[in-house]
C-alpha cells in the first residue's frame, strides 16, 4: 500500500501571500485522501477550491483577454495513461470538473464552444465567469498533484490565461508535456510563462530526465528550470512520484505546499 500525498502551487511569482491559499487546497485533497478517495477525487477537488478563490487567475478570477472574454483552460491527466482537456471555455468556473469527465472518454480534449456544449450535455453547471482586469502579471495559475494508497497519481491544472493576449491564445496548460504529464509513476505541472514553458515541452521533458537517467526530482526541476528556461522568464514546477514526498522548484517566489500522509 503506498502512503498518500499531495502537492498544490499558487502559481510562479505571487508569494507569501498566497500560501496559505494553497495549503487551503491541500487541506481539501488531505480530507478526500484519508477518507479513502482516489487521487483523481483528491487532484480534482482541491483543484476546485483553487479555482473557487479569486485570488488566482483560474476559474473565478480569471483575467480577461483583449476583447474583454474570460476564458478558461484546465488539464488532469493519470499515471495509468488517461487524459482530458479543455481549451477556451466560457461560462465555466470549474473547467477541471470538466477535464475530469474526459478521462474515460475516446477524445482527450475540447475546446471553445464545442468544449461548453460537451460540457452542457454532461450536467455541469453554466455560469458566467466575472473574471477580473487585465494585469502585467498573471502567472498565478494553479496545479494539484495527489497520490492514493493504490500509488495511483493524478495531476491537475487550470488557468484564465494571460492578460493582454488575444481570445484565441493556448497556453501551456491544456497542452500535454507542456504544462502537465504524468506516467511511469511521476506527475509534473508547470506554472509561468506559458510560451517559454510550451517551447521548452517542460513538464515532459523534466519527467523524462528523472526517468531516463534517475536523477533526483529536485535535480530534474533545477536543471529544467535553470538550463530551458532564460533566466527573466517567471516558471515554476510541482512533482510527486509513486513514493516520498512532493517537491517544487521555481525562479521566483511561488506559494506551494505538500502533505505526506
Amino acid at each position: 500500500m503506498a502512503v498518500p500525498a499531495a502537492i498544490a502551487h499558487g502559481g510562479a511569482g505571487p508569494g507569501p501571500s498566497r500560501q496559505t491559499n494553497v495549503e487551503v487546497s491541500i487541506s481539501r485533497a488531505v480530507e478526500i485522501l484519508e477518507a479513502g478517495g482516489s487521487a483523481v477525487e483528491a487532484a480534482v477537488e482541491a483543484c476546485v477550491v483553487l479555482e473557487d478563490d479569486p485570488v488566482f487567475n483560474a476559474g473565478t478570477g480569471a483575467v480577461y483577454r483583449t476583447d474583454g472574454s474570460v476564458l478558461l483552460d484546465a488539464s488532469l491527466q493519470t499515471s495509468d495513461g488517461r487524459m482530458g482537456f479543455v481549451i477556451a471555455m466560457r461560462d465555466t468556473p470549474n473547467p477541471i470538473r470538466v477535464a475530469a469527465d474526459l478521462l474515460d472518454e475516446e477524445i482527450n480534449g475540447l475546446a471553445g464552444d464545442g468544449a461548453r456544449e460537451w460540457a452542457d450535455s454532461r450536467g455541469h453547471p453554466k455560469a458566467a465567469v466575472e473574471g477580473r482586469p487585465p494585469r502585467p502579471e498573471s502567472g498565478d495559475t494553479v496545479g494539484v498533484i495527489a497520490r492514493d494508497s493504490t500509488g495511483a497519481l493524478a495531476c491537475a491544472t487550470s488557468t484564465g490565461g494571460t492578460s493582454f493576449r488575444p481570445p484565441g491564445r493556448v497556453g501551456d496548460v491544456p497542452l500535454p508535456g507542456s504544462g502537465f504529464w504524468a506516467d511511469h509513476g511521476l506527475a509534473v505541472a508547470a506554472t509561468g510563462v506559458g510560451e517559454a514553458i510550451t517551447r521548452s515541452l517542460l513538464s515532459y521533458r523534466v519527467h523524462d530526465r528523472v526517468i531516463s537517467t534517475g536523477s533526483s526530482l529536485e535535480s530534474a526541476m533545477h536543471w529544467g528550470v535553470g538550463e530551458l528556461i532564460e533566466d527573466d522568464v517567471s516558471v515554476g514546477l510541482i512533482s510527486l512520484s509513486s513514493e516520498g514526498p512532493g517537491s517544487g522548484h521555481s525562479n521566483t517566489d511561488m506559494p506551494w505546499a505538500a502533505w505526506l500522509g
